[in-house]
């Protein structure tokens, strides 16, 4: 593949850094720094971009500082025979953390100023998360060809077998290496998660439909993934996690945050920013086993969820079972808001990462709220999004970045629009 000498501009959205080919071309690589002199080598041609990968770093950027990861790249050995050394977890370990926070707040006003067209974005500083290592109750390990837990390489093209990782809470950390799955066949993903007092929870995700034997001589719970569905091969089908001193139960399949304290601060955001009242009506669309929505009920008349997945709509309903004025209504979100007939004040959004479905945000439109929020984990659909939601009447009030993934690009924010 071409390989070329060239200097770094700036970051951009995915965890890379652009810069120029001697044929014009944007080139983008992840682990450079805007500054770096590099040699790089080709490993993806497009007609008017190319990606690439670090040879050598020719003349290092101030800023560079030495990563904590032994698994994260090393400027010094990038490569061994072609093949990519680096794990692709971490993007930014080697970026100190006030300019990763920095970092953040600026991509996603690029992204908003670029994609959604809007001028001066009231981008406000990125929330930092107050424990930036170990701060993960939730880890997924792929798995190599030899059977070993790993991660996969910054382009997904390997796993990448690891001994260490400081992104997990300390309990996950000292469980991991125990276990020994050379033996099991058809195993795709091992899946760990942490509750209330160190309570440990295995998912085994596989394409065999047949359950997978794990030996483990610890107490902890294990649940098995595969087309057939799931079947809960010791201890219980569900996990608590406590929140702002509130308990949740968390089933095997149901998606919940990965950062405990900064789900904590995303929470306070909320009560802080939205006008709520006793005779507020508020939709949580998207809303998962209950997160927000247990927090925003005491302060308002009525509380709709809306929530596609069957078992985080069952969490749901235990976890807010006290709750007179709350429902749950377990459909898609884009099927349910153009048949609701209510009008609501606030319609709080959690979208997954690619974003409102056109359905669901014609329908939040056509619902007409007064305020908007919008949990956002990926600021080009966020800014997609913008767009449509601008010319459809709103206008954004503020934005606040969270920094709910330290040492990663990932970059979770909180709007606030108003109509």
């Amino acid at each position: 593949m071409l390989e070329e000498s060239v200097t770094f501009e700036k970051h951009t959205y995915g965890g890379e850094c652009l810069a120029r080919l001697s044929d014009g071309r944007a080139i983008f690589v992840p682990f450079a720094l805007p500054g770096e002199k590099a040699k790089i080598r080709l490993v993806e041609e497009k007609k008017r971009f190319a990606r690439g990968e670090i040879i050598e770093i020719l003349e290092p950027s101030l800023s560079r500082i030495q990563p904590k990861c032994p698994h994260f790249f090393n400027p010094n050995f990038p490569t061994s025979g072609g093949k990519v050394r680096a794990c692709g977890g971490c993007h930014y370990q080697h970026i100190p953390y006030d300019e990763q926070l920095q970092l953040k707040a600026d991509v996603l006003r690029d992204q908003l100023e670029r994609i959604g067209k809007l001028e001066n974005p009231p981008v406000k500083a990125t929330i930092p998360c107050p424990q930036p290592w170990n701060y993960r109750n939730h880890i997924q390990f792929h798995i190599t060809t030899g059977g070993k837990l790993g991660f996969q390489s910054p382009r997904g093209e390997a796993t990448i077998p690891i001994k260490e990782c400081h992104l997990p809470d300390e309990a996950i950390n000292n469980f991991w290496p125990q276990l020994d799955i050379e033996s099991i066949p058809g195993l795709d993903r091992v899946g760990i998660r942490l509750g209330a007092n160190d309570d440990l929870m295995v998912i085994l995700e596989s394409s065999d439909p047949q359950p997978i034997g794990l030996d483990v001589d610890l107490p902890l719970s294990v649940l098995h993934k595969g087309p057939g569905g799931s079947l809960v091969m010791a201890g219980d089908d569900h996990i608590v996690i406590e929140v702002k001193e509130r308990l949740f139960r968390i089933s095997g399949a149901s998606y919940f945050q990965v950062n405990t304290h900064m789900a904590e601060s995303m929470i306070s955001h909320l009560l802080d920013s939205l006008r709520l009242t006793q005779d507020t009506t508020l939709i949580d669309a998207y809303c998962g086993v209950g997160l927000f929505s247990a927090f925003l009920a005491p302060h308002i008349a009525r509380l709709v969820g809306i929530e596609v997945s069957p078992t985080a709509s069952e969490d749901f309903a235990i976890n807010l079972d006290k709750f007179d004025n709350v429902e749950i209504y377990e459909a898609p979100v884009k099927d349910v808001l153009p048949e609701l007939d209510i009008r609501p004040d606030v319609i709080l959004v959690d979208p997954p990462r690619s974003g409102l479905n056109r359905k669901a945000l014609d329908g939040i439109l056509s619902l007409a709220p007064e305020t908007i929020a919008y949990i956002s984990c990926d600021p080009a659909t966020l800014a997609r999004d913008a767009k449509r939601l601008t010319n459809g009447g709103y206008q954004l009030h503020e934005i606040t970045p969270f920094d709910l993934f330290p040492h990663t690009y990932h970059n979770e924010s909180i709007s606030i629009w108003e109509k």
